[in-house]
C-alpha cells in the first residue's frame, strides 16, 4: 500500500484501536515516509519517441557521450528537506522564511565517462535564451574545457542536451554546428525524459550534500561555493557508475514498451 496512512495500513490488517503514535512507532521499524515522485506526463507519442531513441542509441559507446544539464539551487533548498529527528527535550532549529527560497543560482555541468565538466555558474540575472545560452557555452564549456581536448577526442565526443527551448532552437543548433557539434555528434533527445539523463543523479548527490541537516545559506555566493565543494567531492568512480548505467536505462525503456525509467 504505497503512500498509505498508518491508519489505513493497520485497518488492512484488521487491527483497530491503536493510537497514531503507536502505529507510527511500529511502522518506523519497517518503513519510511516518502512523497510520491514527480514525473512529466508521457503520452503515446512521447513513448514511441522514447522507443525510437533507445533503438537508435542502443549500440552507442556511452563513454563518448557528454551528458549536460542545468540545475537551480536556492538559499533554502527544496521544500520538505529540512525535516529530521531531534532528541527529546531538544528544540527544533530555527529556519529563515523567505519567498522563493531566498533566490537562487543556476548551475550548468556535464559528465563524460569518469570526468566532471564544470560546474559553471550562470551569471546572476541572466535568463537563458538561445543567444545567452550559446554565449555561456562559449565562455565556459568551450574556452575552459573543450578546447584543451585532443582532436581525436573532439572527433568522437557526442554532445547531449535536453529539449529546453534555448537548447533546441534553430539558432542554438546552427551555432553548435559551426563549432563542429552537429549531425551524429549532437544527440537527439526524447521529450519528457529527464530521468534518462544520468546527470540528474549527480544533481541529487550534490543537493543532498549542500542541504544536509536542513542547511540554509545567506548569500548566492555561499550556496555557489557549497555546490563547487560538493562537486569536488564526487569522485571519478561515482561519475563512471552514472555514465555506465546508460546501457541498462536503454534496455529498460525497450523492455517497458515506451516507458522511461526512474532514478
Amino acid at each position: 500500500m504505497p503512500l498509505a496512512t498508518s491508519l489505513a495500513i493497520f485497518q488492512s490488517c484488521n487491527i483497530t484501536g491503536v493510537p497514531k503514535s503507536t502505529r507510527c512507532a511500529i511502522l518506523r521499524d519497517m518503513a519510511k515516509v516518502r512523497k510520491a515522485e514527480r514525473r512529466p506526463p508521457l503520452n503515446k507519442t512521447h513513448k514511441l519517441k522514447g522507443q525510437d531513441w533507445a533503438k537508435k542509441y542502443l549500440k552507442t559507446n556511452f563513454s563518448k557521450v557528454l551528458w549536460t544539464d542545468e540545475m537551480r539551487v536556492s538559499l533554502d533548498g527544496p521544500d520538505g528537506w529540512a525535516r529530521g529527528w531531534i532528541g527529546k527535550g531538544q528544540r527544533a532549529p530555527v529556519r529563515l522564511r523567505r519567498q522563493q527560497g531566498g533566490g537562487g543560482v543556476l548551475v550548468w555541468a556535464g559528465i563524460i565517462k569518469d570526468e566532471l565538466v564544470g560546474p559553471f555558474r550562470v551569471e546572476d540575472g541572466v535568463k537563458l535564451n538561445s543567444q545567452s545560452y550559446c554565449q555561456f557555452l562559449e565562455d565556459t564549456f568551450f574556452k575552459q574545457w573543450y578546447r584543451k581536448k585532443s582532436a581525436s577526442f573532439k572527433k568522437n565526443m557526442i554532445f547531449m542536451q535536453d529539449n529546453a527551448p534555448s537548447h533546441a532552437s534553430k539558432y542554438s543548433t546552427a551555432w553548435l554546428a559551426r563549432k563542429g557539434i552537429k549531425e551524429e555528434k549532437l544527440m537527439t533527445w526524447p521529450p519528457c525524459s529527464p530521468d534518462l539523463n544520468p546527470i540528474e543523479n549527480l544533481w541529487s548527490i550534490i543537493k543532498c550534500e549542500i542541504y544536509k541537516e536542513g542547511k540554509q545559506y545567506t548569500s548566492l555566493n555561499s550556496v555557489w561555493e557549497a555546490v563547487v565543494a560538493a562537486a569536488r567531492n564526487v569522485d571519478g568512480e561515482q561519475i563512471k557508475t552514472l555514465t555506465e548505467s546508460m546501457d541498462g536505462r536503454l534496455l529498460s525503456v525497450l523492455a517497458k514498451k515506451g516507458g522511461y525509467i526512474g532514478r
